[in-house]
């Protein structure tokens, strides 16, 4: 079927301005200039690291990533108001008067940033880079804090895990001390670089949990040994923490068992995560009569999802329960996808799941980081079929009242429920780090009034949040970067406006004492609370 000649004109008409108009020159340099990265030599680029860059310069990068962020962000003032966002950019140039290093520049602009309060957005420090052989020799060794995992009650920081039994690192140990600083001061020159979505608090525990090792290595460098000050049963110790190297033998076994793993015919291994050692979707029926299944979903990565909610629904169907239990806790999110296939499993009716997407122009796709996902030898192949990215993204954007929209990919159309919906009681366990997709979904649930909620408010926003696509920004001096979300995605509810995350229906926030007892208070309510209706139920294996 040939195309009508004017149609065909205009079509090769737009493919020649979006080349003249985004250069696909500078793309094929800058894919070129990646290809040879990995020969830039590793002392040049960590040289830039340690050298201080001029003032002027950096209040340059300040102006150019507040630029960004006005042009890219499609609900910048979702938070806080625009004169307040300038004051603060202003505010900041002012207390630029030396040079200073990137990762200094870092510590003053993260601060500002986090002020949008939007959970997604991070400014990156200027990494170290390591040689081959450091890479090669730390492959070999375990960490030294990433070890761990802690739980922090205010300005303490304990050792909620310790898988190894490092010596003198037992579960509900304190720390006092690192390299003789107080873990106090740590923690409060560390908070300012976290934010959460709007004025959620739950978040930032959760998250500085997580990160506070990360900046201090960022900040430290990596090291083998550090001094640490410790505190368990009233006993203070001061010793120093080592990173130990993987033995032959153990390397051999985790090579074996994985392998195994590998080769396994269950059909649910290659949702296995290695590095946790667990499955990151699991379905489990917890009492012997299986009138209650338990579901954990660790990541909404979208990776192997559909086949397990095909396979898990479907045995659901088969089976007596009456009470599925969603265990979203600690889900950082992932993919739309995912979320709105496991809804459409969860209703009856015929649903919307998400509005159209927010963009802020027709253009802003265009700065999506396309190359991102392509291995190197691949992107210039990539690039060929870059003009036809750029018309196809220019024809899927549609303009109403003065807004830029997403056009229907799928994602926010009318949906079906799946054959094998479940048709009984849902309860939603969810935390302060339940973020992003995994705060969407129980969003959804609560206000179809689909599921009872329980645990603790989450990390993500009720109303919605800012990511999907991004534009990563390099600021040209400090050698910093910022991606930047470009789609503004709210589910279709009723919004709530309080700038918070989901509240539940019930709320459970567990004491520093149940956490480090490994007391799972908020699954025990849920089951008691079941086990209401028949007082017979018991959990049990």
């Amino acid at each position: 079927m040939k195309l009508p000649i004017n149609w065909w004109k205009f079509f090769c008409f737009k493919i020649f301005i979006f080349i003249k108009i985004f250069r696909l020159k500078k793309i094929f340099f800058l894919v070129f200039i990646s290809i040879l990265s990995s020969c830039v030599s590793v002392k040049k680029h960590n040289e830039k690291r340690e050298t201080p860059v001029s003032a002027e310069k950096l209040k340059q990068d300040v102006d150019y990533a507040y630029n960004k962020l006005q042009k890219l962000h499609p609900n910048l003032y979702w938070y806080i108001s625009k004169d307040s966002l300038d004051f603060k950019f202003d505010s900041l140039k002012t207390t630029i008067s030396k040079p200073l290093k990137p990762n200094e520049f870092y510590q003053k602009l993260a601060p500002v940033i986090a002020k949008i309060r939007e959970g997604h957005l991070r400014l990156y420090p200027f990494e170290k880079r390591l040689t081959k052989k450091e890479i090669r020799d730390l492959k070999n060794q375990k960490g030294l804090l990433s070890r761990y995992n802690f739980v922090l009650d205010g300005d303490r920081v304990f050792v909620k895990d310790n898988t190894d039994k490092i010596p003198n690192m037992a579960v509900g140990t304190e720390i006092l001390k690192i390299k003789d600083i107080p873990i106090k001061d740590l923690l409060e020159k560390y908070r300012p670089f976290v934010n959460s979505d709007g004025y959620n608090k739950t978040f930032l525990k959760y998250s500085l949990e997580r990160r506070w090792p990360s900046f201090f290595t960022a900040e430290s460098g990596i090291l083998d040994s550090v001094k640490v000050e410790t505190k368990f049963n009233n006993e203070v110790k001061i010793f120093y923490l080592n990173r130990e190297k993987v033995s032959k033998e153990e390397k051999k076994k985790e090579e074996t068992a994985n392998k195994k793993l590998t080769k396994s015919e269950t059909g649910k291994v290659k949702d296995y995560n290695i590095l946790t050692k667990s499955y990151n979707r699991d379905l489990q029926f917890p009492t012997k009569d299986s009138t209650i299944a338990y579901m954990k979903i660790k990541t909404f990565s979208g990776t192997y999802s559909r086949k397990f909610y095909k396979q898990s629904f479907a045995t659901l169907k088969k089976s007596p329960a009456k009470y599925l239990l969603i265990d979203i806790r600690d889900n950082l999110g992932g993919s739309l996808y995912e979320i709105n296939n496991l809804y459409s499993y969860l209703v009856s009716d015929e649903f919307k799941f998400i509005n159209d997407i927010e963009v802020t122009s027709r253009s802003a796709m265009f700065q999506a980081d396309y190359l991102a996902n392509f291995p190197i030898l691949v992107k210039p192949l990539a690039i060929i079929v870059y003009p036809f990215y750029l018309v196809g993204t220019a024809l899927s954007t549609k303009k109403v009242n003065d807004k830029i929209y997403l056009k229907n990919n799928g994602i926010f159309a009318l949906k079906k429920p799946k054959r094998n919906n479940f048709k009984g009681k849902v309860y939603v366990l969810i935390n302060g780090s339940s973020f992003s997709a995994a705060s969407i979904l129980p969003s959804k649930l609560k206000h179809e009034n689909r599921a009872f909620i329980v645990g603790e408010e989450t990390g993500g926003a009720n109303d919605g949040t800012v990511a999907g696509r991004y534009s990563t920004e390099k600021l040209k001096n400090s050698k910093l970067y910022l991606p930047i979300g470009l789609m503004l995605i709210q589910p279709n509810i009723k919004f709530t406006h309080t700038k918070k995350g989901v509240v539940p229906d019930k709320e459970i926030i567990p004491t520093l004492e149940e956490i480090l007892q490994k007391k799972d208070v908020q699954l025990d309510w849920a089951m008691a609370e079941i086990n209401k209706e028949n007082p017979s139920r018991f959990w049990g294996p």
